[in-house]
């Protein structure tokens, strides 16, 4: 398996790890601080550098079992199995994903209760869908936003039993999507420095910054209507 660094320290920009295959499919590590793609946010980019090469990594998905691959260009040489390489993220692109990350866990906050029907992370914009019989004013989405934003809550992540979802099903924000189980236990990603009562508490698996004052003010593009009970927000970072 390759141990996932992303998970517990978000803000790894580089490290070492030890190359336990490489072929045309993709590199695959002992352990790595690249994300792979899931859950709507985008894999890694960035480099593997080792002694006598380097190789640029275009994007990151999971492989076989517990295995994330990294895949690189064609025609590039391959470190060696066994080799120790160092695993460089482009740093620029995944901050800004953290950022967006973060920045919809607060829209869910400034929309409470409802429920998520769709999603995607990106680094220029990003959007959720939201079951919502009607549009939400634009400017108290944004004015909600950027105050959470200027709050500077802490953002945390835990991990917890999985039997704690069956206790608080209104955890889980996403409609059509569900956390997977079967590994006993829930990441969880708390936003909020009171435990007992966090500004917003859910299950996830991605990256995401410190405090939601790293996030930058926020900028609502379009309210969309996608159906009759589907509303589409849309955000990208001010800067």
């Amino acid at each position: 398996m390759t141990e996932r660094l992303f998970l517990d320290q978000s803000e790894l920009a580089s490290t070492t790890a030890t190359v336990i295959a490489a072929d045309a499919q993709g590199v695959v590590l002992d352990r790595t601080n690249f994300y792979a793609r899931s859950g709507g946010q985008p894999g890694d980019f960035g480099n593997l550098s080792w002694d006598g090469g380097t190789i640029a990594v275009i994007d990151t998905i999971k492989g076989e079992g517990e295995t994330i691959l990294h895949l690189t260009a064609p025609d590039q040489a391959l470190p060696p199995v066994g080799a120790t390489v160092t695993t460089e993220v482009d740093w620029a692109r995944r901050s800004r994903l953290m950022r967006m990350h973060s920045a919809l866990h607060l829209l869910c906050v400034v929309l409470p209760g409802a429920g998520v029907t769709g999603g995607s992370i990106g680094a220029d914009k990003s959007r959720l869908d939201f079951d919502l019989p009607e549009s939400p004013p634009k400017d108290v989405v944004e004015a909600g936003l950027n105050a959470l934003v200027a709050a500077d809550h802490p953002i945390s992540a835990t991990w917890v039993d999985e039997a704690i979802l069956d206790s608080n099903p209104d955890m889980v924000r996403t409609l059509s999507v569900k956390p997977p189980r079967g590994s006993g236990r829930i990441r969880l990603v708390r936003i909020g420095a009171d435990a007992a009562a966090p500004v917003d508490l859910q299950p996830c698996g991605g990256t995401h910054v410190a405090r939601t004052g790293q996030i930058g003010r926020l900028v609502v593009g379009k309210i969309e209507n996608k159906g009759k009970q589907n509303r589409r927000i849309t955000l990208s970072l001010a800067d």
